[in-house]
């Protein structure tokens, strides 16, 4: 029965929305499975708020507290009720794409948060072969014809450098190897790394003064790291 102050009608309203969430949380897990997390958090109980979780690619389980975000829902009715397209990260340290939708009841009270966090390391191989399906040679073909303003001004533009060249050919290999194993470069896990620094420094990608650098950064790690790969290769 209803109290007078009509408690019990807005806990139950506050229950029905929160009950329809799970079923587009259910809903759009089954969209994208293996690929996109969906978790719904009932921001009624922060130490409990895991409701459902779908494709789970956290390691999280229903019944575990809410996030930092979860909670400044709950500290903030002001706090915005979209954030999209955010960078996050996985426990395990693959990168992920990231939206929290915060969902108000009749009051303007943050009760639940409906969360997607899509795996992007999956798509990293995906992305890569078509940049490779896509990639055109440079123009090496002698321009003839009439002369035109734009022959001329295509024949104007600064080549290159040697530098520019090496840079990119390392960062396409660095890529490439991340992506035979399904990963982003700064993703992979410490020994896929060292793997793969021993087998940058065979294939000859050391030789530029900046590549160590380079693939530190493109790995994450420091430059020191990179150098002390190369020396246990050597041993």
């Amino acid at each position: 029965m209803a109290t007078s102050d009509g408690g019990d009608d807005s806990a139950g309203a506050d229950e029905h929305l929160i009950r329809e969430a799970e079923k587009i949380a259910g809903a759009l897990g089954r969209m994208f499975p293996g690929l996109c997390e969906v978790v719904l958090h009932d921001l009624r109980d922060p130490r409990h708020a895991i409701r459902a979780i779908e494709n789970n690619l956290s390691g999280r389980s229903v019944g575990d507290s809410v996030t930092e975000l979860g909670l400044a829902r709950i500290e903030d009715p002001d706090y915005p009720s979209v954030i999209q397209n955010y960078p996050n990260r996985f426990p395990d340290g693959r990168p992920a794409k990231s939206t929290s939708i915060g969902i108000k009841n009749a009051a303007g009270q943050y009760i639940a948060a409906l969360c997607l966090n899509l795996d992007v390391s999956v798509l990293s191989p995906m992305t890569l072969a078509l940049a490779n399906l896509v990639a055109t040679e440079p123009d090496t073909e002698p321009h003839t014809g009439s002369g035109t303003d734009a022959d001329a001004d295509h024949r104007e533009q600064p080549l290159e450098t040697l530098r520019d060249r090496n840079a990119r050919a390392l960062r396409r290999a660095v890529e490439a190897m991340a992506a035979e194993r399904g990963a982003t470069p700064r993703s992979l896990g410490r020994e896929d790394k060292k793997a793969m620094v021993r087998r940058l420094h065979q294939d000859g990608h050391f030789a530029p003064r900046d590549a160590a650098q380079t693939i530190a950064d493109l790995l994450g790690v420091s430059r020191a790291t990179v150098y002390n790969y190369t020396r246990q290769a050597g041993k």
